[in-house]
């Protein structure tokens, strides 16, 4: 079985070790991220008008957790903090931030949690739209502040015809899957870490297994016998 992580690199080895004996495993970057200084980040904070005053803070990826520290000096004192996955989750607490409730799958599953505002999305120049959304129409303020900018690159001969011989392809974001569905076979399996990614790679492509975690070694070595 051939496999593909496209992760930047440094990103994959949760992904490495939960992958069946015996699988050949190739890592093909399919993105590049760029973080905004601190200082950018802390201005677009100070501009809010809301600044000081938001008491739900979400944090949509782990990319984020350098600037949560900012994003709470901007809250009140009983902010609490909504992440998506436990990849997030775990960047947090490691830096001695406590977590109020993770999300699964997408932004979207924290909707319901999320009862006070004025709430503070922390993510991507990119970020997607629905949270925001569902809300808004619930009554809440909303602010945004992207702290970082993720985008495709381009691919080489080699690093496409790896991804044409994938058996299986671990895609981590939509951005991801935009620079490798023109080379994906028909027959190939795209695993996503929730429902977000997996609605992006269903556009174009029907084999999607949905949820990172350990229980794909099993799944995957199922795929191979």
């Amino acid at each position: 079985m051939n496999i593909v992580v496209t992760r930047e690199k440094g990103k994959n080895e949760r992904l490495k070790a939960w992958l069946p004996p015996g699988a050949t495993l190739n890592e093909v970057p399919l993105t590049t991220t760029t973080y905004f200084e601190p200082g950018d980040v802390s201005a677009a904070l100070e501009a809010a008008s809301t600044k000081g005053a938001f008491r739900s803070l979400v944090v949509t990826s782990e990319r984020s957790a350098g600037y949560v520290e900012l994003a709470l000096h901007a809250s009140t004192p009983d902010v609490e903090l909504f992440v998506v996955g436990p990849t997030t989750s775990e960047a947090l607490v490691a830096r001695g931030i406590r977590v109020h409730v993770r999300g699964e799958g997408s932004a979207e599953s924290l909707a319901p949690h999320v009862s006070r505002g004025p709430v503070l999305l922390l993510g991507a120049t990119s970020m997607r739209g629905e949270l925001e959304t569902a809300l808004r129409a619930r009554g809440l303020e909303v602010v945004v502040v992207a702290c970082y900018e993720t985008v495709g690159v381009r691919l080489d001969s080699s690093a496409a015809t790896i991804l044409r011989r994938a058996d299986v392809l671990f895609i981590g974001a939509p951005s991801a899957w935009m620079v490798a569905r023109e080379y994906v076979a028909s027959d190939a399996w795209v695993v996503v870490p929730g429902t977000s990614t997996g609605a992006a790679v269903r556009t174009d492509h029907p084999k999607v297994i949905e949820g990172w975690g350990p229980h794909l070694e099993k799944r995957l070595a199922e795929l191979s016998s």
